[in-house]
């Protein structure tokens, strides 16, 4: 790292007040050959390859879809990807999935009409896509599969399939709810879309957490499919329903301060709260006592991730499987009121 870097990197991690103007300086360095090695590194992308790999000379297009831009996830991811693009000139194109499948197989049909340099695509279900993403792949357009399985990896050619590793997400917050809850009492799960494989494997984690709890019952496990209106009907049912809850593990943050806002209409603040994506919001609630936990589903280095992965493609003629790995997890800490602000400011200051 250049000394002029590594000064940067200094300023930025003291916090000092003149950071915003820091930050910038920053990622414009980080779309420079040098840099992008370090943050190609930070992936496990060969270090020969990232030498080579910077701002594309030519301008490159490139088709964007996420589940749906009514989850905060999704919306920050599309910020991410907005932002790195203009690093590496590439200019990005969204498909909005809009939280439905087969909306987004109309979105995604459409893509495959078109010719794109390279794509990334977070399917709103397994296998609801497969036709399309086929047509890209096999007329030669580099697919980048973000959070959830487009397709099993044995079925699908994809570039590489950047995700967290979920089943880790939905067991360290459980096992967070589980501790605060004494080991004993009554939990609910509301899980996302079930053909969603972070679902399932969140679905997983909790599961395998709570059997080891012999005095927990979990009173229901209905999906609420990233939905916030669904998440709050079915919330309204459980108050009323269960005179006892003592926590609560949602699929994502977004459910889980919908449900918040129906339990405290309901005067049931008492309800431990856990979520998973450690959105601002989610963070901010964290620290103020609303909720009990989240844990960081990294949507900017994934979204961002697959700009990088998809230039490298493109200007360094990388091979899928080569270089870059087929599956590269994205992994993110636990989020309670302890280290709340240090994760805010993190996700602030470097858009991880």
């Amino acid at each position: 790292m250049t000394r002029r870097r590594q000064n940067l990197w200094e300023r930025a991690m003291s916090g000092t007040k003149d950071f915003s103007t820091t930050r910038r300086d920053l990622l414009q360095a980080a779309a420079t050959a040098g840099a992008a090695t370090a943050i190609l590194g930070s992936m496990g992308i060969n270090p020969a390859l990232a030498a080579e790999v910077g701002r594309s000379e030519k301008p490159l297009k490139a088709a964007f879809s996420n589940a749906g831009l009514q989850a905060t996830w999704c919306a920050q991811g599309k910020q991410a990807a907005e932002f790195w693009g203009k690093l590496f000139n590439v200019e990005v194109t969204w498909f909005d999935g809009q939280l439905d499948a087969v909306k987004q197989r109309a979105a995604i049909d459409n893509m495959a009409s078109q010719k794109w340099d390279f794509v990334a695509i977070q399917a709103f279900g397994i296998g609801t896509l497969t036709q399309p993403v086929q047509k890209m792949i096999d007329a030669g357009t580099p697919v980048i599969d973000m959070d959830t399985l487009i397709a099993p990896l044995d079925q699908i050619n994809v570039h590489s399939f950047l995700a967290p590793d979920n089943e880790f997400m939905g067991a360290s917050v459980t096992q967070a709810l589980c501790n605060a809850m004494g080991g004993k009492g009554k939990i609910i799960m509301t899980q996302g879309a079930l053909g969603h494989t972070g679902a399932q494997g969140r679905a997983k984690g909790f599961n395998n957490v709570v059997k080891q709890f012999p005095g927990i019952e979990v009173l229901d496990t209905q999906p609420a499919d990233w939905d916030v209106s669904k998440t709050a009907r079915l919330w309204e049912t459980y108050l009323t329903k269960y005179p006892q809850i003592d926590a609560a593990f949602f699929h994502n943050d977004d459910m889980a301060l919908a449900a918040a806002n129906i339990m405290k209409a309901r005067g049931r603040t008492n309800i431990l709260i856990g979520g998973v994506d450690a959105m601002p919001p989610a963070i901010q609630a964290v620290s103020e006592g609303r909720m009990f936990a989240t844990v960081r589903n990294p949507s900017c280095r994934i979204h961002g991730g697959a700009i990088i992965a998809g230039v490298s493609a493109v200007v360094g003629g990388e091979k899928s499987g080569q270089g870059i790995p087929k599956n590269v997890v994205t992994d993110g800490p636990v989020v309670t009121k302890a280290n709340a602000a240090g994760m805010q400011w993190m996700q602030d200051h470097f858009l991880i």
